[in-house]
């Protein structure tokens, strides 16, 4: 039914489809940001596991400065 009301009134309008395109821009934009962020973040996480890894009691022990 929706399809015969937009059919009957005309459709979308010059500026709707531009909108439409712009917003389908936006989101493919957010989306590959997205995706971004979660790589870099696998990455500092990797790059944490590692140096928590590497870390031994001795590193732990600090001096006590009077």
């Amino acid at each position: 039914m929706a399809k015969a009301l937009v059919g009957f009134i005309g459709g979308p309008t010059p500026a709707e489809l531009q909108q439409t395109a712009t917003l389908r821009r936006r989101v493919a934009d957010l989306e590959a940001e997205v995706g971004r962020l979660k790589t870099e973040n696998d990455g500092l996480l990797q790059a944490l596991r590692e140096r928590v890894e590497s870390v031994n009691a001795s590193d732990l022990m600090e001096p006590v400065a009077h």
